[in-house]
């Protein structure tokens, strides 16, 4: 076993979001909250993984909104999701972190536009809630998974519990590309 104990109750499947080769070696699921400050340090994070992993690294983000402490989660999450619905579902998840001290209902449709999503569509899908059990089964699925903060990553289905710091995950990541 390579993580902590806990492992990934919901496979990676078609209807996630998904950056990276399908046949990569290792696959990063990370469960987040896009107002989440913890979240927003992690993010350049993963993208110099990213750069660093290439062909070799499958990253897949599910929503954990929490909203208990952080009053605009759900809603940038939902946004999210109705961003996807066009196809545009990483440049927002990117701009919902570059700018996540300003998650407004205004400016998530700033976002979505900006990510080439059409923003009346986006407030039409929003106001019926039409993303909510979308954003309802991620929550779902990472507490079934034994995640309960953010961000929690699961590598190759397995929980990593050691320090996201660049240095450590990536040295993490290239052993278990050694092992693979």
């Amino acid at each position: 076993m390579i993580g902590g104990e806990a492992h990934l109750a919901i496979p990676v499947g078609g209807d996630d979001h998904v950056q990276g080769p399908d046949d990569a070696a290792v696959t990063l699921v990370e469960y987040g909250d896009y107002e989440c400050p913890y979240c927003g340090q992690a993010f350049p994070i993963v993208q110099e993984l990213q750069r660093v992993f290439t062909s070799t690294l499958r990253l897949v983000f599910r929503n954990l909104p929490l909203s208990n402490v952080h009053p605009h989660a759900e809603g940038a999450a939902e946004a999210a999701e109705a961003v996807a619905l066009q196809g545009h579902f990483w440049p927002m998840h990117d701009l919902l972190f570059q700018h996540q001290r300003d998650l407004r209902a205004e400016s998530l449709l700033q976002y979505a536009e900006q990510a080439g999503a059409d923003a009346h569509q986006v407030a039409e899908v929003l106001a019926r809630r039409g993303t909510r059990d979308r954003v309802e089964n991620d929550l779902e699925g990472a507490l079934r998974s034994g995640a309960n903060g953010t961000p929690t990553f699961f590598v190759n289905g397995y929980r990593y519990d050691q320090s996201w710091d660049f240095a450590t995950f990536r040295e993490f990541i290239q052993a278990e590309l050694d092992r693979t």
